[in-house]
């Protein structure tokens, strides 16, 4: 196992899976101790999943009694990632983790309204910005790691690119990089990122908490008809992104297609209000696992670096906002959600938490994970193949 910042190689791999595209920084299946390990590789389970999720569920009814931001997401994920570190056997089966995904997505898409087709022209520019601040920033973050991180050229390489953590994962490991401390690095990078955002939208831009115990949504109560194309929304849009091999399949997948229903103006359903806390209680809890069975100490290690390449990226994602705020007339906490790196599902979630243009923020985190699971790979191969370190 890689005890230090140098990249070696851990011993034991995670097997080849098929789930590299079934959710951003998700890992369906790993080895023991490996970050979001759900199963040994024999297959067996591994650790409690129902101790996982009462945590997560503590955590999430603690955080909403207290009225803090998102509470049933960051609620579960500080809540297991303690015990986690505390050496609790818990995990989440990779099954329950991507169906509470599909079901987000579908929420995420009832978000896009038919007036959103009027606005998306206008986002051009804050895509180009996006793709130059995901260049940008992940280059200085790879030379902060070699650095400071003291990772090899292929960890810090594939660590630094913000977002696609499976694909990044599986592409460092076959090019010679640390696949533990890439799959770490991304995991903390998403805990510190989730953990910063609301508490800076609620001093510097007037978010307050609904103070409601369950997020906003509608009952239990809808119209069969409603539940139907909601759950059709759902399990289409699943099989067409994974039949596609879109990044994050699983969310996109159904997100697109309740887009598509709620943008033709099929209906305004929803995801009841109690079936998206239990979804993001088992997003939160999810994000904790990936800490089970890593020695503290190298949680710690790695925590310790992740926070400077956290505070490199949010700071340049606040400058970016600023600048282009000027040009796109979008007030520019917004566009920082929108380049964000805390992973697709997480920020379009915080989003709609804090009132904000969902639709807007996820289309951008959609093309910042297409861009660097396209293009990071073949930068890499041609900087080693041109001599570049």
């Amino acid at each position: 196992m890689a005890e230090n910042g140098n990249g070696r190689k851990p011993e034991n791999d995670a097997p080849e899976n098929d789930a590299t595209e079934a959710g951003d920084d998700l890992i369906p299946e790993e080895t023991p101790g490996k970050p979001g390990g759900d199963r040994m590789t024999t297959g067996k389970p591994r650790g409690s999943m129902v101790l996982a999720l009462a945590i997560g569920a503590g955590g999430g009814l603690l955080f909403a009694w207290a009225q803090l931001p998102l509470p049933w997401m960051m609620g579960a994920m500080v809540a297991t990632t303690i015990a986690s570190v505390a050496g609790a056997g818990i995990r989440v089966d990779y099954r329950l983790r991507t169906a509470m995904i599909a079901i987000l997505g579908v929420m995420l898409g009832s978000a896009f309204r038919p007036e959103l087709i009027d606005r998306a022209g206008d986002w051009a520019v804050s895509i180009a910005g996006l793709l130059v601040y995901a260049v940008t920033a992940g280059a200085l973050v790879t030379w902060y790691f070699r650095k400071v991180g003291g990772y090899d050229a292929v960890t810090s390489y594939f660590a630094s690119s913000p977002g696609g953590l499976n694909e990044m994962v599986l592409v460092g490991r076959a090019m010679g990089g640390d696949d533990r401390v890439i799959a770490l690095t991304h995991s903390a990078r998403i805990l510190l990122v989730v953990m910063t955002i609301p508490f800076v939208f609620r001093i510097f831009a007037d978010y307050t908490p609904s103070g409601t115990l369950l997020p906003p949504g509608a009952g239990l109560d809808m119209a069969v008809q409603d539940w139907a194309i909601l759950a059709g929304c759902a399990v289409v849009g699943a099989l067409i992104g994974k039949l596609l091999r879109i990044p994050a399949a699983f969310l996109v997948g159904p997100m697109a297609m309740s887009g598509i229903i709620h943008l033709a103006g099929v209906t305004e359903a929803s995801p009841p209000s109690l079936l998206v806390a239990c979804a993001q209680v088992v997003m939160g809890t999810g994000i904790g696992c990936r800490f089970a069975g890593t020695p503290v100490r190298e949680i710690a290690r790695i925590v310790k670096i992740s926070i400077g390449s956290t505070i490199i990226l949010l700071v340049f994602g606040v400058i970016f906002g600023l600048v282009l705020e000027q040009v796109t007339d979008v007030p520019w906490f917004v566009l920082v959600l929108a380049y964000a790196p805390g992973g697709l599902a997480e920020m379009s979630l915080i989003a709609l938490a804090l009132g904000r243009d969902v639709a807007f923020v996820a289309t951008h985190h959609i093309f910042r994970i297409g861009f660097i699971v396209i293009l990071a790979p073949a930068a890499f191969r041609l900087m080693r193949r041109g001599g570049g370190k």
